[in-house]
């Protein structure tokens, strides 16, 4: 599950200030060139208190989908978990359930026993949603709330996936939605499914233009197999957000792609679907798939927030040569529709070694957290891994909880000097470097602030003028460089402010010496 206020996801480029605009090292679509650096990618480090929750209820057998919300007036935090107890459960709706814990810190969590729904006759649980039960599981839960909802009882939204019959008494897997006024007590709407779902019929061809892709068969012992053939549709999770730039609730979602044959049911890509309303949606789109490089991996599900004009996905990355064990990528996307893979090469949250709760499956949401100068990346996860069920994700070698990593604020990824090669000539090759921005208007701009580590060396910036010239008392000689590790310092120059320089376009030049630049801040 995920949550995002829309003021979270507005204010979400660690400014208060509307007049702010931050500007992250983790592409060059600001950057005109760089000399002598290379990029690369941070990795978040884990809590210390891992796992924040963990599997200590019979309904929580295995801990997946998380969502959290921070309350930006009062500071708390509310998290939503998918809790699978499978067969230990003796109604079918109680499977797999979400369940809902709070804490003051964002670290310490506790479940308040809500008596809202009982699990095996024991009433004193955390549920607070629980399945349709008409055939499979409820599955996935992703919340978001609304501050810009008028009807208080639907602030808190809620996407996932269920089953349910149409009036033929057909039945289909896909998107149900819920509304709650406080995150705890959840109403289901009506209507549903919102998008119906491939299902049951792997490897076997698209149906004609036309064709019924539904259908059912008995077997002999009179059980019913359904399947639905539903090409280019989004499969059993979702990961909703609101987007501001395009003014609208998205879901980015698992999107089955086609086998080698053309069978269906073969990888998962990333989809999307968008609405204005949260009920009316568009037909699902696939806006990246498994290439060449991945071979034989493919994507699990693709959450995406946005933060500093950018579009992040953690997306899940599934080996299925390996038990289906997961690892989280990091992607980025200037609109949310083409994406970019440039941190390959290493996982952004890789598993745990060993048989720890995060040592199998990793399952990442939409909800970057923002806590002062920390950026939080919650995530569900087990150590088996994410396909085959059975023992596997039942037995008692299994664990499983809520995990917590974080970075720095707006440190996903930085530049820093890249050192020539050593030849017979040069035993001791520069460890400078420098980066050159697009020209940029400076008109209202009064500070230029930087993201770096520059503990072991520095960083200075100077002005240039749109044709490449410098400009008199902006150059690098008149700047008070960065010679410490700082989120944010503010470049200064001997003789001159930035309301001196008349109005033109600007380039803005970071020197670099052993020094690692995130981010710069225009204000």
């Amino acid at each position: 599950m995920k949550t995002h206020t829309f003021l979270a996801l507005l204010l979400s480029c660690s400014s208060l200030l509307a007049a702010e605009r931050t500007i992250l090292m983790v592409d060059d679509h600001e950057v005109l060139y760089r000399s002598g650096t290379r990029r690369f990618m941070n990795t978040p480090l884990r809590h210390a208190k891992n796992p924040l929750i963990a599997e200590v209820k019979p309904w929580e057998l295995t801990i997946g989908w998380t969502s959290v919300h921070r309350d930006a007036k009062t500071g708390k935090y509310q998290l939503w978990y998918q809790g699978y107890g499978g067969k230990r459960a003796q109604l079918k709706t109680h499977e797999c359930v979400v369940c809902y814990a709070e804490s003051d810190d964002g670290i310490t969590f506790t479940r308040p026993y809500l008596g809202l729904f009982d699990f095996n006759g024991d009433k004193n649980t955390n549920i607070v949603l629980i399945g349709s039960g008409v055939y499979g599981d409820r599955y996935c839960n992703s919340v978001i709330v609304d501050e810009r909802e008028k009807d208080a009882a639907k602030r808190y939204k809620m996407a996932f996936n269920d089953w349910s019959k149409d009036a033929d008494g057909s039945v289909w897997a896909g998107l149900h939605v819920a509304y709650s006024p406080d995150g705890i007590h959840w109403t289901k709407h009506p209507e549903a499914p919102f998008y119906r779902c491939f299902y049951g019929a792997k490897k076997k061809q698209p149906p004609f233009a036309g064709e019924n892709p539904y259908s059912e068969t008995k077997s002999n012992d009179g059980r019913v197999r359904r399947q639905a053939l539903l090409p280019m549709s989004l499969s059993d999770a979702a990961d909703v957000i609101y987007d501001p730039k395009h003014k609208t609730f998205v879901i980015y979602g698992k999107m089955w792609i086609g086998g080698p044959d053309g069978g269906l049911g073969w990888k998962h890509g990333m989809g999307r679907c968008q609405s204005t309303d949260f009920l009316h949606w568009t037909k699902p789109q696939l806006v990246c798939a498994p290439d060449d490089a991945d071979g034989a991996l493919e994507f699990h599900t693709s959450p995406v927030f946005i933060h500093c004009e950018r579009y992040f996905s953690l997306n899940q990355i599934l080996d299925r040569a390996n038990k289906g064990v997961m690892d989280i990528e990091l992607m980025i996307s200037r609109d949310g529709f083409e994406w970019e893979r440039p941190f390959r090469e290493a996982y952004f949250i890789p598993r745990s070694p060993g048989q720890q709760f995060d040592s199998g499956t990793i399952v990442t949401n939409a909800n970057m957290i923002v806590h002062g100068n920390e950026m939080r990346f919650y995530y569900g996860a087990y150590s088996s891994g994410a396909i085959g069920g059975g023992t596997d994700i039942t037995g008692d070698q299994q664990t499983s909880g809520v995990g917590l990593a974080t970075l720095p604020l707006d440190r996903f990824a930085g530049i820093r000097p890249e050192p020539e090669a050593p030849t017979a000539k040069v035993k001791q090759p520069p460890t400078i470097g420098q980066i050159t921005f697009k020209p940029m208007d400076l008109k209202g701009r009064t500070e230029i602030y930087v993201n770096a580590n520059a503990a072991d060396g520095a960083v200075w910036a100077e002005l240039l003028d749109e044709d490449g010239y410098r400009v008199p008392g902006f150059d690098k000689e008149n700047c008070v460089p960065l010679k410490k590790d700082a989120l944010r310092y503010r470049f200064s120059w001997k003789d001159k402010k930035l309301t001196d320089l008349p109005p033109a376009k600007y380039h803005i030049r970071l020197h670099l010496e052993k020094a690692d630049v995130f981010a710069i801040t225009l204000r």
